[in-house]
């Protein structure tokens, strides 16, 4: 009876406020579907949701007003509604982020870099990632680590050292690979392959981030019915929770390894230091601000941002390799053409590969990492594309509707790298921003664009790579935050005659 009572109070409350008030007080709101009470748009959703709300804006246009049940949502969907967002008129009143429970939980109370509201603590954390962290001077710095990672993937493609095609499971490679390199630029330890130190640390790690990654994709409900999260979510609560005290246990552990090895007179060079030495080395001029909370928030930022977006790029990218064999064959031709016969190519060779640029940009394109950029919030009343938007209202810039967008891109259903021939960088004003844009773009663009080019110019470069059978790869989509294939990629690869003299010598 107790909870019956508190729902209809709820509802009481709901319907007055949210419904009532609201719509009296705001005109010329955005289009809008017909909605329910208490759910609002929610009856609307199939997965994945940025196909959902597409299939929505095709209907009622670019820019769209909608309730994710007690929360009014923007979703914009058309270059030009997105620069009003992100331009100079609405950027700092988007610049929030909406209170979501993941942002309590997964974020510190709302305190890390992805999460935190726009104000002091996070233009701080924005100067250190840019300064401290993020530079093109400490990225550079790292270029080894990125380059040896690279070779141990390839020593591990080659290792059965047959001529012949052998079956490679792609998406655990690539996993793999990029969080051996997040992990050593943070901690300087690796936990995948030869030379992991302690193998039942490794395992736990590893366990750690794949299951802290799982139910980041997974939304909460009690976020847009409230009254949710007193009858229904308490066990996804009280799940996310054990994760978390297992992710900041790990964390706090290479933070104390570091700060030992600091304390006992080794001595690190400036080139060499982790990621955790640099921000130690500030905990010890401003110890109240560089805490070990705020320290194990914004590594792990760096582990969750770093890995397994990359790591999904690079899968899309071979899928659609794989199903184009005569791009495989371009590439493998420019490569050959630019980096010395007998020498792998390094990360001072990619300036001089466009069309694997163009290989990436597409990719970025049909298959964006992040396909709804993660959630702005209005921080007062604006104008968006002509219609009033209210204070408070929760943004989702749908970028994969703009990428697929044919107002947008000629045939934008096919894999064409050529479009990119001639587009510099990563932006094509507001019709392609993987990395999205505005204040809160993501501030590992720089480094991602030198992890995959790298790896991917290197697989291709060492390696033929074929389908495992006739059919093409399934190109399907599976369920998460950052667009993951539904089936990972399985495909056959075999040394190249032209580069059996490089990978011997790993």
């Amino acid at each position: 009876m107790e909870i019956l009572f508190y729902f209809l109070l709820f509802l009481s409350f709901f319907l007055f406020s949210k419904f009532f008030l609201t719509n009296k007080k705001t005109k010329n709101l955005p289009p809008s579907p017909p909605t329910l009470p208490i759910i609002g748009h929610l009856h609307l959703f199939k997965k994945p949701l940025y196909r959902t709300l597409a299939n929505l804006t095709n209907k009622y246009g670019p820019v769209l007003y909608l309730r994710f049940g007690v929360r009014p949502v923007l979703v914009v969907s058309s270059p030009s509604a997105v620069e009003d967002c992100f331009s100079k008129n609405n950027d700092i009143v988007f610049a929030n982020r909406p209170q979501l429970l993941m942002g309590k939980l997964l974020g510190n109370n709302f305190t890390t870099m992805v999460w935190a509201p726009y104000g002091q603590n996070w233009r701080n954390l924005r100067r250190i990632s840019a300064i401290e962290v993020l530079s093109a001077n400490r990225v550079h710095s790292y270029a080894n680590i990125r380059l040896d990672e690279v070779k141990s993937t390839i020593k591990r493609l080659s290792s059965k050292g047959s001529d012949e095609y052998r079956t490679v499971e792609m998406k655990s490679m690539f996993f793999e690979l990029t969080l051996n390199i997040m992990m050593r630029m943070i901690a300087g330890k690796r936990y995948y392959g030869e030379h992991v130190e302690d193998l039942e640390e490794a395992k736990n790690f590893q366990e750690v981030v794949k299951e802290t990654f799982t139910l980041s994709g997974a939304s909460n409900i009690g976020d847009f019915l409230p009254f949710l999260n007193v009858v229904g979510v308490k066990g996804f609560k009280k799940r996310l929770m054990s994760v978390i005290s297992r992710k900041d246990k790990a964390m706090q552990e290479l933070i104390e390894e570091r700060r030992s090895l600091r304390k006992s007179g080794f001595n690190v060079e400036e080139k060499e230091k982790t990621l955790i030495d640099v921000l130690l080395s500030l905990q010890e001029t401003e110890p109240d601000y560089y805490t070990d909370e705020m320290i194990r928030g914004f590594t792990w930022v760096m582990v969750a941002a770093g890995t397994d977006t990359s790591a999904g790029t690079m899968e899309w990218a071979m899928s659609l390799l794989v199903n184009n064999p005569q791009v495989i064959k371009k590439a493998q031709a420019e490569i050959d053409a630019n980096v010395e016969k007998g020498r792998l190519l390094d990360e001072s060779d990619i300036n001089k590969l466009p069309y694997l640029h163009c290989i990436i940009n597409e990719t970025l394109r049909m298959y964006p990492a992040g396909p709804l950029l993660v959630p702005h919030e209005s921080s007062e009343e604006c104008v968006v594309g002509g219609f009033n938007v209210p204070r408070g209202t929760m943004l989702l810039a749908n970028i994969w509707a703009i990428h697929n967008d044919p107002k947008v891109w000629d045939e934008p259903t096919k894999y064409k790298p050529e479009r990119f021939e001639g587009l510099e960088g990563t932006r094509d004003g507001f019709k392609f921003m993987p990395f999205g844009s505005g204040r809160r773009g993501c501030p590992g663009e720089g480094l991602a664009m030198r992890v995959v080019p790298l790896a991917l110019g290197a697989l291709i470069q060492c390696f033929d790579w074929e389908r495992v059978g006739d059919e093409l790869v399934d190109m399907s989509e599976g369920l998460g935050l950052t667009l993951p294939k539904a089936q990972p990629l399985e495909a056959k690869c075999r040394t190249r005659s032209s580069a059996s003299n490089i990978v011997s010598e790993f």
